[in-house]
């Protein structure tokens, strides 16, 4: 009873079905779809976890630059010679302005600590 344009989609549909069936009889395309969405929540916390590494690092740096006098964006501060010729168009390695939740990621320690 499918309008013709939908019945490709339809068939696919029962083959992958079937397909997900015949290899897990319990739970079927379920249990795939189960298991990516598990892997889709692992990614996004390791991906929380990166940004927070990168906010704390971007926090130390600037705050290492103010106890000896530098801005981040200064010429001055950086060991590379071409830096000096670069004037005002020195910029720091990260550039990016972003915002994370610590608290709804229950970050502890830094990951990357031993």
């Amino acid at each position: 009873e499918l309008p013709e344009h939908q019945r490709g989609d339809a068939v696919s549909s029962m083959v992958y079905e079937a397909n997900a069936r015949v290899r897990d009889p319990v739970y079927g395309c379920v249990g795939a779809i189960s298991s990516l969405q598990q892997q889709i929540d692992v990614l996004q916390t390791q991906l929380a976890l990166a940004q927070a590494e990168v906010v704390h690092l971007r926090v130390r740096q600037t705050a290492s630059f103010s106890n000896h006098g530098l801005s981040p964006a200064s010429p001055t501060n950086s060991g590379s010679p071409s830096s000096k010729f670069m004037g005002s168009q020195a910029r720091p390695i990260f550039d990016m302005d972003m915002m994370v939740d610590h608290t709804s990621l229950g970050l502890g320690e830094s990951m990357w600590s031993c």
